[in-house]
């Protein structure tokens, strides 16, 4: 019956892997008659990009560059993130994910540019999945949840057009379900794909519910309801051969592996992990070769077969190599060259065996059973011997896991002191426009203390006059000219204290504890701030500072700390520009810099916009990448900005955009959640 039931799937995959062949055929020729305009032939490269991501992810990055590079030529941000997000995808699903996360926050940025909420929220949800695949559940759940959020606040006033935003929702579920289900949260898992799977089967998403029918078989396979397992796994791997989704194909494989082992019948689980190897494998799904072959190797070593548990020991080694560590590609081909010289001179050293054992049956049977002794003998040490191989291959690979941890500590060093190196360099920066804040309330305190001497003289004078001779006046005008001059004191005192207080809240190292804070009067601060520490470094320095704050402002919870970094780092940058532009302006120029705050959507907004040289489309995209700078030598880390955007975004769940024009400026916008 089970036969039965394999060779009937197969008719049915094979007749629409056809159909699936004749759409990508059609696109092809449609793409070599193509020859004008460069519009039609971007529509052709994308739309046939997209139908092989799944099935031929290698012929999918190919053709998506293509289009890329059409769609940069063509200046039309919508196709190149498409095309961005198609690559990213296909390198994800070989399992690249050091290249396909960072095309897909580039995606992010691309689809913010014009305000494309559903696409902003697919890529959220393509970051989660992929670390989802790569069993990172802690870092998959936020990115998720941060897509669930800003989907809802656009599907809340947006009607949904399409069949990409009618699945958003649902494939948004589904991955947060995984996240469940992997983490042995069943019910929570459970809970999600209720949610979603009505929804996909109604509105007809195939690619989904593939996905969802293997999910619920998982979640049945936990909770031990052997048939609904068997009867949702056998559903899923219908609709993934129908679509000719071949890694969900591999992966129910596996799972049905999975069901088998688990009730005892070992012969159907090695039958469907192997198919499961072989698919993954027709595609090069890296990250599902190497599942399955995970869990060969779990069942050959549990019944102690050791020659074909060193075969897939082989197979993992060489997929984590390929996911982790390009580099020993060519030592993994030697491995497998080696290994198989070695197991073809077995097969021939038995073979030998087997004829000899023969010849020496038709002599005798006492020369029969020294032949089978020897043959036993042989075995055993052949056996010996794969075993020690293990135990030195399990060695290796332990010493080159410590290595990697090694060098992880020391990375992590290096960058914490690369970081504190940018915090004293800022704090440098806040010193020289605290000393010259600090200076005029200290004016004050002395010239005010210079005054009272003088009054407290004349009234000592005063009173030290006979009674008849005194001026009643003179001495109540004297004492209360006094006490106006305390008070005055007392308050550039408290000015001063509180300088004093802000520089030591921002040497201070952050605890991370937010508080509520008054985000208007931290930006007046570290504004005025950021402008005197330039002054003192260049007195020539002039320029206006504009301020546009909203009295109704919020205060809203932030690091304190923090918060003064991101300011500073955002202000510091703004009068370094004007300052340089000014230096090659003519006379003509009036260095500008300006901050705006106001509330909208939930959300606290800071705009720091300044009128220097801007920064060029070539390296806009690259200014909050790490230790990038466009400073000389010596003045710059390449750290502020990329300190700011891990502040605003991780730190406090925020975003930042950077709008610019060359020639005329740029404006850096900060957005925070109010709650």
């Amino acid at each position: 019956m089970r036969k039965l039931s394999i060779i009937l799937l197969f008719l049915f995959t094979t007749l629409v892997t056809t159909a699936q062949n004749k759409k990508a055929d059609t696109l092809r020729l449609a793409l070599s008659k193509a020859t004008a305009p460069d519009t039609v032939r971007l529509k052709i490269l994308l739309q046939l990009s997209h139908s092989y991501f799944i099935s031929k992810p290698d012929s999918c990055l190919l053709i998506g560059q293509e289009g890329y590079d059409l769609a940069v030529k063509l200046n039309r941000l919508a196709d190149q993130a498409y095309a961005i997000n198609t690559i990213a995808v296909a390198y994800t699903t070989l399992g690249d994910y050091a290249k396909g996360v960072p095309l897909l926050f580039k995606a992010i940025r691309l689809n913010e540019k014009i305000d494309d909420v559903p696409n902003v929220v697919k890529e959220y949800n393509n970051i989660g999945s992929a670390y989802v695949s790569k069993q990172d559940y802690l870092k998959a759940l936020p990115y998720l949840q941060t897509g669930m959020k800003k989907w809802n606040l656009y599907s809340s006033s947006h009607r949904l057009k399409d069949y990409a935003e009618r699945s958003t929702k649902a494939l948004l579920f589904l991955n947060i379900a995984e996240v469940f289900l992997y983490t042995q949260q069943i019910d929570s898992a459970d809970h999600y794909l209720q949610i979603c799977y009505p929804d996909a089967k109604k509105n007809g998403f195939p690619e989904l519910l593939d996905n969802i029918e293997r999910d619920l078989g998982e979640v049945e396979i936990a909770r031990g309801n052997k048939a609904a397992a068997l009867k949702d796994l056998r559903d899923a791997a219908a609709i993934a051969g129908g679509i000719e989704d071949v890694e969900m194909l591999s992966m129910t494989y596996l799972s049905t592996a999975k069901l088998y082992h688990k009730y005892k019948q070992q012969d159907s689980a090695e039958y469907y992990a192997q198919k499961a190897l072989e698919t993954a494998g027709s595609q090069k799904y890296l990250q599902d070769v190497l599942n399955a072959g995970l869990v060969l190797y779990s069942y050959y070593d549990e019944v102690q077969d050791l020659p074909h548990a060193y075969k897939y020991l082989k197979i993992i080694t060489a997929a984590k190599d390929s996911l982790f560590s390009q580099d020993k590609v060519k030592q993994l081909l030697s491995m497998d060259f080696d290994e198989k010289q070695r197991q073809r001179d077995i097969e021939a050293a038995q073979v030998q065996v087997r004829n000899n054992i023969r010849m020496y049956a038709l002599i005798a049977g006492i020369i029969v059973l020294l032949v089978l002794a020897i043959f036993f003998w042989l075995a055993n040490r052949q056996r010996r011997k794969a075993y020690t191989l293990l135990q030195k291959q399990k060695q290796e690979t332990d010493l080159q896991k410590a290595k990697v941890e090694q060098t992880l500590g020391e990375l992590k060093a290096a960058q914490t002191q690369l970081i504190q190196s940018e915090k004293m360099a800022s704090l440098g920066e806040l010193t020289a426009g605290i000393a010259h804040e600090i200076q005029n309330p200290l004016n004050f305190v002395n010239n005010f203390s210079e005054v009272n001497k003088e009054m407290l003289e004349e009234l000592k004078a005063e009173s030290e006059k006979p009674k008849a001779k005194r001026d009643e006046q003179l001495e109540t005008e004297l004492i209360n000219d006094l006490i106006a001059n305390e008070e005055k004191i007392n308050h550039h005192g408290k000015r001063a204290d509180s300088i004093v207080k802000g520089m030591l809240e921002h040497s201070r190292s952050s605890t991370g504890q937010k508080e509520l804070t008054d985000i208007n009067a931290m930006a007046d601060e570290y504004m005025r701030l950021s402008y005197h520490g330039l002054r003192a470094k260049d007195k020539s320095f002039n320029s206006e500072l504009i301020t546009r704050f909203d009295p109704g402002l919020p205060k809203i919870e932030v690091v304190p700390q923090d918060m003064g970094r991101i300011l500073l780092n955002l202000f510091n940058n703004a009068f370094y520009a004007v300052n340089q532009k000014k230096k090659t302006a003519g006379a003509d120029y009036k260095p500008e810099v300006s901050v705006a705050t106001f509330a909208e959507n939930g959300q606290v907004i800071v705009k720091v916009k300044d009128n220097g040289p801007g920064i060029s489309d070539g390296i806009k995209e690259k200014i909050m990448q790490p230790f990038f700078t466009t400073k000389p030598t010596g003045e710059g880390t390449g750290l502020g900005l990329s300190l700011t955007y891990d502040m605003v975004v991780r730190g406090h769940g925020g975003s930042i955009q950077v709008n610019s024009v060359e020639g005329e400026g740029s404006e850096f916008i900060i957005s925070l959640p109010i709650n």
